[in-house]
Formats: structure tokens, sequence, C-alpha cells
């Protein structure tokens, strides 16, 4: 929408509410994955019980690993919000989120049975 000031013309920037409070509440819960994360982490040194194999080291490469992804994923995000790019920064703030949520739907399928 144009405003006509005295001697400048402005456009009125969309509100971003909504999208705010998705990157907050967002990351509050990226931030609760990583409780579960440690427990996991702490767990995954058993992993050389077996002796020091490849995939031992695999298993905790990945699993130690797993912090930067929600990390960096807030970082890229909130660059996003304030370069303005909505959409954008809406989907980098979600992405930390898919991996607790397959991890859930996995383990209800593996342990229902």
């Amino acid at each position: 929408m144009l405003h006509m000031n005295e001697s400048k013309t402005t456009i009125e920037e969309p509100k971003r509410t909504g999208l705010l409070i998705w990157l907050i509440v967002s990351q509050f819960f990226a931030i609760c994955s990583l409780a579960f994360w440690a427990v996991s982490a702490t767990m995954s040194l058993m992993s050389f019980d077996a002796g020091i194999t490849i995939a031992a080291w695999a298993v905790v490469i990945v699993v130690w690993s797993y912090p930067l992804f929600p990390i960096g994923m807030s970082i890229a995000s909130w660059i996003a919000y304030k370069r303005r790019k909505n959409r954008l920064a809406a989907i980098l703030s979600g992405m930390p989120l898919v991996p607790p949520v397959v991890f859930f739907i996995l383990s209800m399928f593996i342990f229902s049975s």
C-alpha cells in the first residue's frame, strides 16, 4: 500500500508476526531435541563396546555431529528473515524438526511390533 507523505512515497511492508512466531517456536523445539540428543550421544559411545570399527566410528560421528544441523539452520533462517526472504526463513527454521519427527515415526513402527 502506498502512502503519500509531503515529499516521500513509502511502501508499507506486510507484517511478519506469524513468521516470527514460527521461527521462535520451531527453534524452541529444535533446542528441546538437543536434550534427547545428549542421551543418544552418551549412548552412542557404547558402539565401541564390540571393538573399534569403522561402523562404530560412523555411528559416533553422525550422532555427535547432529547439533551442527539445528544450529546451522537456525543461523541461516535468521539471516533469511533479516533479508526478508520469508519463505526460505520458514523452511530453514522447520528443517531441524525433520530428523526428530522421522525418528519418532520410525520408532513407532519398530516398537509397535
